[in-house]
């Protein structure tokens, strides 16, 4: 009724799933014990150790999946001045380190320690089209998840930072990001990820000549934070609303030249309201 295996095909899965089994010329296995164990009981034992192993599998791959949806549903949440920022949210992922040197009325002052990135230019002139955002995220998550010179797949960082620079002409700027190159008359945004901080400058290389490494030296910035989903227009607005706010403050000033830094925590399944989206000009010391 059921098919006898020969003794080489199944003689190497006997040994990995049945290791009690020995083998009789005849091709009947004996276990330790001297009963005989006909070949289909054989294959019973066999399916029965590789459906182990597999549940063994499965159950690493479930806790490594549940650890993983744990960073987003167990989120963490930053201090929080206002009602909109109290419901905001972000997964719990390694980011950027910062202090908070001072809180105003609508912004926070932060020093932030340096860090690495990998950066790439944005298609168009928009920073948050959906079609050229999604294929810049695209560019850079191959590169985080192995598109590299040592195939190295690594965490998943927040936030997901989005910059302009503005130029009259070709020049590179030493300030965030570290080295930028602009056209005549263009306006590039430029999408960058936080590489994990226990690399330091030891990054493997990526194979797409349109990601680049990059370091963002020490520096302080001038934050607000905000909710939902960005757009050009928000940010146009917000970018205005704390330069004018900036005008006021007796400490801090904005650095020359510098431009408008966009970071954004969260995945795209996250509600509008529990999003947090943060806008930054790098500012300095006005005695300096």
């Amino acid at each position: 009724m059921f098919p006898v295996c020969n003794l080489s095909s199944l003689s190497l899965q006997s040994r990995i799933a049945a290791p009690f089994l020995s083998v009789t010329n005849s091709g009947e296995r004996i276990s330790n014990r001297g009963k005989i164990i006909s070949p289909f009981e054989s294959r019973i034992s066999l399916i029965f150790a590789l459906a182990s192993q597999a549940n063994a599998l499965s159950q690493r791959l479930v806790a490594d999946v549940v650890a993983e949806t744990a960073k987003y549903v167990f989120p963490k949440r930053f201090e929080s001045r206002t009602a909109e920022e109290a419901l905001m949210s972000v997964p719990d992922l390694e980011t950027v380190e910062f202090k908070v040197l001072s809180r105003r009325n609508q912004y926070d002052i932060r020093e932030v320690e340096p860090y690495f990135v990998a950066e790439t230019t944005m298609p168009g002139k928009s920073g948050f089209d959906f079609n050229g955002a999604s294929r810049s995220f695209n560019v850079l998550a191959e590169y985080l998840f192995g598109k590299n010179t040592t195939k190295e797949k690594m965490e998943m960082t927040t936030p997901v930072f989005t910059s302009k620079n503005h130029s009259d002409g070709v020049k590179m700027d030493m300030t965030t990001p570290v080295l930028t190159t602009k056209i005549e008359d263009q306006e590039k945004w430029k999408m960058s990820f936080v590489m994990p901080s226990k690399y330091g400058a030891n990054l493997p290389l990526p194979k797409d000549s349109a990601v680049r490494i990059k370091e963002v030296p020490r520096k302080i910035v001038a934050v607000i934070s905000f909710s939902g989903f960005v757009s050009d227009e928000e940010i146009k607005q917000r970018e205005l609303k704390l330069r004018e706010a900036l005008k006021s403050d007796n400490q801090f000033k904005i650095k020359q030249g510098t431009s408008v830094e966009v970071a954004q925590y969260n995945p795209p399944f996250t509600l509008p309201f529990q999003r947090r989206n943060e806008i930054a000009l790098e500012v300095e010391w006005k005695n300096n």
